[in-house]
């Protein structure tokens, strides 16, 4: 995908929204045996990375490591949308937590909540995974809005 085009994507003001929404995406990703997997995670965007973090003994750790080709999809019900992301994962072992992992779990809390899940995270991992991934495919769909895959409009314009 062209760098405009993925730009345009990424942009839109319904995608931006979806960007910062309290809901955990979904991570695709080839497991260790070879299977595909895919798990809800909470996210962070930084404006140029998607950014989850983990245990560092997580599976998708090592996974990711032989495996880096990802999927993510991040969406809504009502109204019907969703963002649709490819890149490749890199993982990097932090010391701590890193703020990604707060400012992600900030998106679905409030000030009190948050206080108490940091306190409780923060005894609990000495070392934290942090997974980036770096957009280089994405599609947002706004199903109301007609912003649909292009298949449905072939199909309808067959009808």
């Amino acid at each position: 995908m062209r760098a405009q085009e993925l730009a345009a994507e990424l942009n839109d003001p319904g995608a931006q929204q979806l960007l910062r929404i309290g809901r955990p995406a979904r991570l695709a990703y080839t497991g260790r045996d070879g299977f595909p997997r895919v798990i809800p995670t909470g996210f962070h965007w930084d404006g140029q990375r998607i950014i989850m973090c983990t245990a560092t003994i997580a599976p998708k750790v090592k996974a990711l490591a032989a495996r880096p080709n990802v999927a993510l999809t991040i969406d809504t019900d009502r109204p019907a949308k969703a963002l649709l992301i490819r890149g490749i994962a890199e993982a990097e072992i932090v010391d701590g937590v890193p703020p990604e992992y707060l400012a992600a779990a900030a998106k679905s809390m409030d000030a009190a909540e948050l206080a108490t899940f940091e306190a409780h995270v923060r005894g609990v991992y000495k070392q934290m995974a942090r997974i980036s991934v770096t957009p280089d495919w994405a599609r947002f769909y706004d199903f109301e809005a007609g912003r649909v895959p292009a298949f449905l409009h072939e199909l309808a314009a067959e009808n």
